[in-house]
């Protein structure tokens, strides 16, 4: 086995090819509709039983736009994330993650390295108001019309206007939320839940995209949450809308929460009852008469001989034959006077679960709680609207669990990762979390951005939106570490941000052929650090961006070891023949100290090599003592 040179356009060196997976599978289920390795859609209908004409009409959600937002989730990427240790938190320690840049990209990148590893993805995507809200307005180049759309490139890339007057106002919308939703699924753990956070605008169009992604079968509930504490008096129909929606789905079936602890202070036991502590419940029952006649009974007092009849629209929880057993056994209590109404005794060893169902209306916490903790982190309203911390660890707390991955990828201020750090220390666990931001530029002479613009300029930070979730991050942290000496945790983040891949794509020019090939002699990215490199590698073979890494210095060259040796990584120049004879030596040496229990793949940078003699010798080399996987870039 000898060095083969990496090609970066090769499936397993770019971001997940879905289209190419799914294809894949389909050989895998229905080998007779592949003709000479090519589908045939007629055989693959027919082998499903479809026929001609019975697709021509289907419920769902249709609109101008959705085969190419589909096609979008499909592609690659040829992005990449560049590291960026000085803007992070506990770098070397922290398994949590921040990255800066648009979504889709984002997502697309992550496909390899967390497939089926996210246990719960949380987003409060932005609302459809007729506002603006920034998204790519074409997707041929989609990282170009992100350097744009943030700034960093000039290009004449706008901010996407969405008003009520445009007759694309719901169209615009869910072509940027639909393959965002596509590419999330593939990240979500079998026994993992999304969450959506909406209003009354797009929960109609939301449900039946989500429906039509996840399953209907997969719906878990629609959660109501009374965001509005006080009535909005400025409301000008005269109807104060209080609520928001929190729209679940799994993503398998067979999901369910994990549901709220009973409240223990109900139970006791005042007449010292040798069957143990107990609780009062009522016996009331659901059923008028008409309905359920045999639960409509009159229940009698054998001490005095009281009769208590039934509600007319409840009846009782019990038939009577029940009933009398109960009483029998001194679990029914009655009243002292003729107005009140039985209840029964119910003993704790008796309950069927330690946890009762989790209500699908959510109260007690409003948006006021989130605009507080903001001001008590900043001394200033920096965000309209945040969502309150203890709304989003109640739905932590509902789905993941020690170890477990949370997802959300329009991360905003940052309330998922402030509101997971929180409810870790609350539990003394180890969630992670990953958020994604784009840096939407800030604009000073925008009344409702400029507290946040100055703030920015105070700190000397971008004018970006990214920028103050970093900061939430940073401030949160702090204080939780102040709040809680005893806590350990993990409360640092790495950042990462979206760019243009390291390695250059070759771009002959037919004219000039001679001066094409000397200009792509050193096809990285001029500026770009062996670090960028190295993670856009994690990426795109997919390993995990927080991985362990060791790196030593070898014959005065620098080696990286991931995962505990599954993958070494030499980026250094100057590989002469004489380097390479006491490099791959210290290598061997090294890759058997570190015994890896799989096979071990070696990188180095192709223009690293001084020569073809030296390429072929370090290849050798490593061969020869069990390294059979050498490749260059």
């Amino acid at each position: 086995m000898t060095e083969s040179k990496t090609n970066w356009q090769i499936p397993e060196t770019r971001s997940a090819d879905l289209v190419d997976d799914n294809i894949r599978m389909l050989r895998t289920i229905f080998p007779d509709a592949f003709a000479d390795g090519t589908l045939d859609i007629e055989v693959l209908k027919g082998l499903l039983g479809y026929q001609d004409g019975q697709q021509d009409e289907k419920f769902g959600l249709n609109w101008s736009g959705k085969r190419l937002a589909r096609q979008i989730a499909l592609s690659p990427s040829a992005g990449t994330l560049l590291p960026s240790p000085g803007e992070s938190v506990d770098w070397d320690t922290t398994q949590n993650i921040l990255i800066e840049g648009d979504n889709l990209e984002v997502l697309k990148l992550l496909q390899k390295s967390y497939s089926a590893c996210v246990k719960l993805i949380y987003v409060d995507p932005p609302y459809n108001t007729g506002k603006d809200f920034v998204y790519p307005d074409n997707y041929v180049n989609n990282i170009k019309n992100y350097l744009e759309v943030t700034g960093q490139t000039q290009g004449g890339q706008r901010n996407s206007s969405n008003t009520e007057s445009s007759g694309r106002f719901h169209t615009d919308w869910l072509n940027m939320m639909y393959p965002r939703l596509k590419l999330a699924r593939n990240l979500l753990h079998s026994d993992g839940v999304i969450l959506v956070s909406c209003d009354d605008g797009e929960v109609a169009s939301l449900r039946l995209i989500l429906n039509e992604i996840f399953g209907e079968e997969n719906f878990v509930a629609q959660f109501v949450w009374k965001a509005r504490q006080f009535t909005d008096a400025r409301a000008n129909t005269n109807v104060s809308t209080d609520h928001e929606y929190i729209l679940a789905y799994s993503k398998d079936e067979g999901f369910s929460l994990k549901g709220v602890e009973r409240d223990e202070s109900k139970f006791a036991n005042p007449d010292n009852d040798s069957r143990g502590e107990w609780m009062s419940r009522s016996i009331l029952g659901l059923a008028t008469r008409d309905q359920r006649p045999n639960l409509h009974y009159d229940i009698i007092d054998p001490s005095t001989g009281r009769s208590f009849p039934p509600n007319p629209s409840t009846g009782w929880r019990y038939s009577q034959s029940r009933m009398d057993g109960l009483i029998s056994e001194g679990k029914i209590l009655f009243p002292r006077n003729d107005q009140g109404r039985p209840r029964e005794k119910k003993f704790r060893r008796e309950m069927r679960a330690e946890f009762i169902a989790f209500r699908s209306i959510i109260d007690g916490i409003h948006t006021a709680d989130g605009t507080h903790e903001i001001r008590s982190l900043f001394n200033q309203d920096l965000f309209p609207f945040p969502k309150p911390t203890e709304l989003i660890s109640k739905l932590i707390e509902q789905v993941a669990g020690d170890g477990d991955t949370v997802l959300d990828f329009f991360a905003g201020s940052g309330t998922t990762g402030h509101a997971l750090l929180k409810q870790n220390a609350a539990e003394g666990v180890s969630r992670r979390y990953i958020l994604v931001q784009l840096p939407e530029p800030l604009d000073p002479s925008n009344r409702e951005q400029k507290i946040a613009s100055d703030f920015c300029d105070h700190l000397g930070l971008p004018r970006t939106i990214s920028e103050l979730t970093k900061e939430r991050m940073r401030r949160s942290s702090m204080q939780l570490r102040a709040m809680d000496s005893l806590f350990k945790g993990d409360v640092g983040f790495r950042v990462f941000k979206l760019a243009e891949s390291n390695i250059r794509a070759w771009e002959p020019v037919p004219s000039d052929l001679e001066g094409t090939l000397l200009a792509n002699a050193e096809h990285i990215v001029p500026g770009r650090t062996e670090q960028d490199i190295l993670y856009e590698l994690l990426l795109k073979l997919g390993l995990d961006l927080c991985v362990p890494i060791e790196k030593k210095q070898i014959a005065g060259k620098s080696v990286h070891a991931i995962g505990g040796g599954a993958l070494m990584v030499c980026l250094a120049g100057g590989l002469t023949k004489d380097v390479v004879e006491s490099l791959s030596a210290g290598m061997v040496t090294w890759w058997k100290e570190l015994a890896p229990a799989v096979e071990t793949r070696v990188v180095f940078k192709d223009s690293g090599f001084a020569d073809d003699v030296a390429k072929t010798n370090m290849a050798a080399v490593l061969n020869q003592n069990g390294i059979l996987d050498v490749r260059s870039l």
